[in-house]
């Protein structure tokens, strides 16, 4: 059975455990390393949460070389190493959506993101997608059909019992951009509309009068996670590579892009106001 929790979240969590014990103990890698009896880029792989998997017979080692008794501890780690090698449903579409994205918003608590080309893929139309990855021009119907798909699986977070909080900031180009039809960009901004009305979701549309503005230079998404333990992570994507960011002065910088941007926007009941109008325009 596939797991409906974060195996890299679990992973992290693990590898940061593991590095606190080890500095705890006042052991170099080096020397924790020698002591397990494995190799310090073995080691160094696992703290980095490099590794998908931790044996249990190492993870035992590495416990008794820091000292760590309770039995309830070593318990909790060897449960964390256990999830981690698991699998997530989204697995199934390892061809068609980015997996360790898909990985980290399975636990998120909170997903705030900027874009300012088209409406995110969390709240795209199975038409719009198909749209989107039609622009492609090189992939074929039944690509396409599976990559819909598998958006329309990654969705599913935002319609659990407990689903995140999801703020969108949407440049106001987007909401202009026809994508696929005028049929279809209707369809999608009424969806909008729908989504907005919803408790865990505000949309904020940036207007073309807010100008030169702090998130000017692309796209991004920043994560949180509901366990301290756990670091807010930015995901950033181009057309050829992925990029996630977690150092603590990182994660400063975006998180003050974001409220830089979002204080210029227009409210969610502005926006809401401003996507009816454009839904009123696109039947005219």
């Amino acid at each position: 059975m596939v797991a409906p929790y974060s195996p890299s979240v679990r992973r992290r969590r693990l590898s940061a455990e593991l590095r606190r014990l080890r500095a705890k103990s006042g052991l170099t890698l080096f020397d924790a390393a020698k002591h397990a009896g494995m190799g310090k880029s073995n080691l160094s792989k696992i703290e980095q949460a490099e590794s998908k998997t931790v044996p249990a017979v190492t993870l035992d080692k590495l416990l008794d070389l820091y000292e760590v008794e309770d039995a309830d501890t070593r318990a909790s780690m060897h449960q964390l190493s256990k999830l981690a090698g698991q699998r997530g449903w989204w697995s199934l579409y390892k061809d068609f959506m980015p997996q360790t994205l898909v990985d980290f918003e399975a636990e998120a608590c909170a997903i705030r993101t900027y874009e300012s080309q088209v409406v995110p893929g969390l709240l795209q139309t199975p038409a719009y997608a198909d749209a989107i990855f039609r622009a492609n021009r090189v992939r074929d119907d039944n690509e396409i059909t599976q990559r819909v798909t598998a958006r329309v699986a990654r969705q599913s977070i935002l319609n659990r019992v407990d689903p995140p909080t999801y703020l969108v900031i949407l440049d106001e180009g987007a909401l202009h951009r026809v994508v696929g039809s005028v049929d279809v960009m209707r369809e999608q901004l009424r969806h909008l509309a729908h989504m907005a009305a919803r408790h865990n979701i505000d949309i904020y549309v940036l207007p073309f009068s807010a100008g030169a503005h702090t998130s000017t230079e692309g796209n991004y998404l920043i994560m949180d996670f509901p366990d301290p333990r756990d670091a807010s992570i930015v995901y950033l994507e181009n057309p050829t590579s992925t990029m996630f960011l977690e150092e603590d002065h990182q994660i400063r910088s975006y998180n003050d892009m974001f409220g830089s941007t979002q204080s210029c926007s227009m409210t969610p009941a502005q926006t809401l106001k401003f996507i009816n109008h454009r839904v009123q325009e696109l039947e005219e």
